[in-house]
């Protein structure tokens, strides 16, 4: 009887062991636990529940509810691949339960279900629904939960910002429960960001190199430049990258939330945190104008200009977008009474005729002398070449393309 018995034994163990051979199963693999994020393909779908097999000696189950779309149809279908988190093993039915977000319960479940992502580090569902003194109000598994300021975003919000997400649903990680007639939740949505921020960062930092044209996205506008996110990490657009025209403020050109194309152009440690530091340019993908009409101006030509900044040692003298040269002080003090400063003479966006005294091509700096009369226009003097009036800049890049 008894060899009876160990021979059925060894039949079933057999029998499920190839059972297990045809679902995938490896006996070596370690078998699920509690906080695991698996994947697996839905061998069935019921009436409350869709059973997915993992890979397991038992299927995993994950709630239909889950898996309803805003309409209320069922979004998935047998065959199609999941990932969802383990949250409880042998449950009810004996299976696997799986969650693909916690923070639907109410009660006594709910409870459990922030108890549990508390320990596990599973992300909750939670619902905005009002701006406090400190925070945001968010509704978790039927209780009132607190996410402060620091934890709403990766960078602080602005007031306009934060009443726009009420009412929105996000991914929460619960930083502190306390159960009890007035349960305690509270809830980080920037725990969750900076984890997926390090999955981008180690795609982008493959990518990263000096040199490189990278797409970004305007996250912070300073008075010094712009930061871009690049995927994961940030990059400093300075003011003297955003073009070969002078910019007072990023805002002038660029707004948040915008996306571009940029040159990485420098990537050194910061010496205080150790990170990369990442220099951005979009003046290094913008054709040179110095190339393009630099080569017009030769020492004794005369144009005509727009006073475009003033320095206590002379004026600077935009001759065409992204050139500009400077009218020393010394010059506008000629034929006058002494000045101090170029303001007692000129004043910014004033039209000056000048002439060009001096040109130094690799540093991209030109010497001016004064034209005619500070202001005016007049005819071009008669003379030879050095001195001929050779109209405006914007004719001599017209007659280049003649």
């Amino acid at each position: 009887m008894a060899s009876i018995e160990n021979d059925n034994t060894e039949d079933f163990a057999t029998l499920l062991a190839e059972y297990d051979q045809k679902r995938g199963v490896n006996p070596k693999k370690r078998e699920p636990r509690e906080g695991d994020v698996v994947k697996g393909k839905i061998v069935s779908i019921g009436r409350e529940a869709v059973f997915v097999d993992i890979g397991a000696k038992s299927d995993g189950m994950i709630d239909l509810i889950e898996l309803r779309g805003e309409d209320g149809a069922v979004a998935v279908q047998i065959g199609d691949e999941l990932e969802a988190r383990v949250v409880e093993i042998d449950g009810k039915t004996g299976s696997i339960v799986l969650r693909r977000s916690l923070g639907r319960g109410r009660g006594e479940e709910g409870a459990k279900e922030l108890m549990n992502a508390l320990e596990l580090q599973i992300p909750v569902e939670g619902l905005i629904t009002a701006i406090n003194k400190g925070g945001l109000e968010v509704q978790v598994a039927g209780m009132r939960g607190f996410c402060p300021m620091s934890q709403v975003d990766l960078r602080p919000v602005a007031a306009d910002d934060l009443a726009q997400l009420v009412g929105k649903k996000f991914q929460f990680r619960v930083t502190r429960f306390e159960d009890g007639p007035r349960p305690n939740v509270v809830v980080s949505r920037r725990a969750l960001l900076e984890i997926e921020n390090a999955e981008r960062a180690a795609i982008t930092r493959e990518k990263l190199a000096i040199g490189a044209v990278m797409r970004g996205r305007v996250v912070a506008l300073k008075d010094f430049g712009a930061f871009v996110d690049l995927g994961g990490l940030e990059g400093l657009l300075h003011n003297s990258e955003l073009g070969y025209d002078r910019v007072a403020h990023p805002r002038d050109v660029l707004s948040v939330g915008q996306e571009l194309e940029v040159a990485v152009v420098r990537i050194e440690p910061d010496p205080k945190t150790g990170r990369d530091r990442i220099s951005l340019s979009l003046r290094a993908l913008m054709a040179d104008p110095w190339k393009e009409a630099a080569g017009h101006l030769r020492e004794g030509t005369a144009h005509d200009g727009k006073i475009v900044r003033l320095e206590a040692f002379g004026a600077f003298v935009e001759l065409a977008p992204g050139i500009e040269g400077l009218v020393h002080l010394s010059e506008l003090d000629k034929g006058q009474r002494h000045i101090r400063h170029p303001k007692d003479s000129v004043v910014v966006g004033q039209p000056l005729r000048v002439v060009v005294l001096g040109i130094d091509p690799e540093r991209h700096r030109i010497s001016l002398g004064l034209g005619d009369d500070i202001g005016e226009a007049a005819p071009a003097p008669a003379g030879g070449p050095a001195t001929q009036h050779m109209g405006t800049f914007a004719d001599l890049l017209k007659d280049k393309k003649r």
